[in-house]
C-alpha cells in the first residue's frame, strides 16, 4: 500500500490517477466522492474503496480494507466501488 504522496503522484488529475492505479492493479482507497462519479464516466478501474469523509474512524476503515482483501479478489474489484 502507498500513498499518492509516496507515489509522487500528488496533484495529478484524478482520471489520471484512476488510470495509473489501473495500470499498477492497485485497487485505490479513497474519501473524495469526485472518485465515485469517475468511476460511471470511465473504463474499468482496478477498483476503489470508498468512504464519505468523516463516517469512520480510521480503525473502522482498516478493518473493512482488511475484510475486502480477505474476502475479494483483485479481479472481484476491477470496476467496482467498495462503499466502506
Amino acid at each position: 500500500m502507498r500513498t499518492a504522496a509516496e507515489a509522487g503522484l500528488l496533484g495529478i488529475p484524478d482520471p489520471e490517477l484512476l488510470e495509473r492505479s489501473f495500470a499498477s492493479g492497485r485497487v485505490l482507497v479513497t474519501q473524495d466522492g469526485d472518485f465515485v462519479r469517475l468511476h460511471r464516466d470511465l473504463d474499468p478501474h482496478a477498483g476503489m474503496a470508498y468512504s464519505k469523509r468523516g463516517s469512520r474512524t480510521i480503525g473502522q476503515l482498516v478493518a473493512a480494507l482488511v475484510l475486502i482483501y480477505e474476502a475479494l479478489e483483485p479481479i472481484d474489484m476491477v470496476g467496482h466501488v467498495e462503499f466502506l
